[in-house]
């Protein structure tokens, strides 16, 4: 099957997380992505050794990559890169802003040099600004954009256990590209993309941006809502964690009715609006936990899913490794094949496969004497 980016070629100088994870997506879709690293690699490649002694950062972002090893330092290893870049359709970079202009490879002058290149470089804060030169890392974006802020409970702030902020940042500068390309097929012409972390993060953070700037700043409530009651975590009897979502009214009849056993309740007018049970949150949350709390997980589970109410089990990735929708990909690795979590855009037809993760400069040897003629 011929993958949407069959054929285009892309380099990338790249390290840790954020253009990985760009480069990763394009090589799914079937582009050809030369990762060059340095000497002693990029490196993810130490964050752990958990994968049967690989990485679980690496081995998750650079399947489906070539691994070129490159000292830029030498002229020669400078002049092959060049020579990748007069034929590539895409180069991507996430070194410190500026880096790439003192190893000869200014922004400015391959768009002048090869026009229909595109070049997309992903930073903490951009390369232009106050802060363009700081070194910036996903929970320092978290804090510096007030991500932080809005997650953990009230006595703290807190992480958000993933890094979003590269993730988030490497799926926009994929996105980019893609536009990027399709641009370039109607006008012949590359462009130059910046995409910054903390770009990416505040833009996720417009709601509780104009939250506070509407005098209404958001509070942190954990697994619950802020203004709307019952939103949140209730334990069972046999102490499994159950976060159920009531929307509106309607829904809270059909809770205090068929799983809370209380028809009464239901048009009681001190809980039968939200303004009203937000008035008296804890005795609201303390009637529910109540009945939760006498239930054991999976009869708890039963009456909510036959009452239609919105609910999900608090897990953990135990839970989630035997969740019944947990799709996987088979990916070989140096040290043999993985199982993790699919993309998330299922496509009628046949399955897509992922390529290999590359040992360090497992294609220098071949790369070089491909791209040896133009050097």
């Amino acid at each position: 099957m011929t993958l949407p980016l069959s054929g285009l070629l892309v380099v990338s100088l790249e390290q840790a997380v954020a253009a990985p994870m760009c480069t990763c997506r394009l090589a799914d879709a079937g582009a050809r992505v030369i990762k060059i690293e340095r000497p002693e690699g990029d490196f993810a490649r130490g964050y752990d050794d958990v994968v049967h002694g690989e990485s679980s950062y690496f081995v998750w972002l650079n399947r489906g990559k070539e691994s070129l090893v490159l000292d830029l330092a030498k002229y020669e290893d400078k002049a092959l890169l060049e020579a990748m870049l007069a034929r590539a359709d895409v180069f991507v970079q996430n070194l410190k802003p500026g880096a790439v202009k003192k190893l000869g490879f200014a922004i400015e002058r391959l768009r002048r040099d090869y026009p229909r290149l595109i070049v997309c470089s992903v930073s903490g804060y951009g390369e232009e600004g106050p802060y363009a030169q700081r070194k910036a890392y996903d929970l320092l974006i978290q804090a510096e954009a007030g991500l932080a802020s809005v997650t953990g409970g009230p006595e703290a702030p807190a992480r958000v256990g993933v890094s979003v902020c590269d993730i988030a940042s490497g799926m926009n500068a994929y996105e980019a590209i893609l536009e990027a390309l399709i641009a370039r097929g109607r006008t012949g012409e590359g462009a130059a993309i910046s995409v910054s972390m903390f770009d990416a993060i505040a833009d996720w953070m417009t709601v509780p941006l104009l939250q506070h700037e509407g005098g209404m700043p958001p509070k942190r409530v954990g697994l619950a809502h802020t203004s709307i009651s019952p939103y949140g975590v209730f334990q069972s009897r046999d102490g499994a964690g159950v976060l159920i979502s009531i929307q509106n009214d309607r829904e809270w009849r059909a809770l205090a009715e068929h799983v809370l056993g209380d028809a009464k309740l239901a048009t009681d007018p001190d809980f039968a609006t939200n303004v009203e049970r937000m008035k008296r949150r804890a005795q609201t949350d303390g009637k529910v936990a109540a009945v939760f709390g006498s239930l054991n997980a999976d009869a708890l589970i039963a009456r909510l899913a036959s009452a239609d109410i919105a609910f999900a089990r608090v897990s953990e990735p135990a839970d989630l490794a035997r969740h019944p929708h947990l799709r996987r990909i088979n990916v070989d690795t140096p040290t043999g094949p993985v199982f993790y979590p699919a993309p998330a855009a299922q496509r009628t037809g046949k399955p897509r496969s992922y390529g290999p993760v590359p040992a360090l400069g497992e294609h220098t040897e071949k790369i070089r004497a491909e791209f040896a003629a133009k050097v």
